[in-house]
């Protein structure tokens, strides 16, 4: 897969690496603009179970 994009990318080896620099931050920006916060909802990322026991003594 990434033989087969490095060779699809126009230009030499500066320009190639440059680019995939610049895809790999757009596809980073687009998981974080729009991926995670359509998924996040779906997520149980709020249900915390850490609280002690009444019983318990406080930890130092």
């Amino acid at each position: 897969m990434y033989a087969a994009l490095w060779r699809a990318l126009p230009g030499g080896r500066p320009v190639k690496a440059l680019l995939c620099v610049v895809l790999f931050a757009a596809v980073v920006v687009a998981l974080f603009a729009w991926v995670f916060p359509a998924v996040a909802p779906l997520l149980p990322l709020d249900n915390a179970t850490l609280n002690a026991p009444a019983s318990a003594p406080p930890s130092p």
